[in-house]
């Protein structure tokens, strides 16, 4: 018997959700460093939702919860991927604009961080720049947050598959057996 087939199923998939997202954060961090592609604000966003997912699934597998803490961690996963996915459907949108209507640049985020009080850097953030707006990655015709989307939405599905109780009348009769 090997040592994953001792590990309890919750604990391994929020294991591999905690994975997905390293990964994630791996090739953000590739993409930006390897392949020369700077984050705009939106981007930096996303890769904190990602991170908090991540962090999420990784305290879920090593506490591996009961009970109200299953639905807690079901929860923190949720609203960490859905808020990268809806910063990542904001993006999407901004980048298939009309040339027109993309909004003029902004500073960088580090300024805006350094100047402004944090919900309105949210603000500004979330309104969008031109550099947001650009598309200079795609993979089988998507964007990058296209897939950052995507994979959110993914790792929504896989944290309340690994945290919520099943419910199926077939995992009932297992429970009374």
């Amino acid at each position: 018997m090997g040592m994953l087939e001792k590990i309890p199923g919750r604990r391994r998939l929020n294991a591999l959700g905690a994975l997905a997202c390293v990964a994630m954060l791996a090739y953000a961090l590739y993409a930006q460093h390897g392949l020369g592609l700077e984050p705009c604000p939106l981007c930096v966003l996303q890769r904190v939702s990602v991170l908090s997912c991540g962090l999420a699934f990784a305290l879920a597998a090593l506490h591996h919860p009961r009970a109200a803490g299953r639905f807690v961690y079901a929860g923190l996963i949720l609203v960490a991927g859905g808020a990268g996915a809806a910063v990542a459907g904001r993006h999407v949108w901004l980048q298939n604009l009309p040339p027109d209507e993309v909004p003029a640049c902004g500073p960088g985020l580090e300024f805006m961080m350094e100047s402004f009080p944090l919900l309105d850097v949210l603000d500004m953030v979330l309104s969008g720049s031109g550099e947001c707006a650009d598309t200079a990655w795609s993979f089988l015709g998507l964007s990058m947050p296209s897939w950052v989307a995507i994979a959110c939405a993914g790792l929504i599905g896989l944290g309340l598959l690994a945290n919520l109780p099943d419910r199926s009348p077939r995992s009932a009769l297992s429970r009374r057996q």
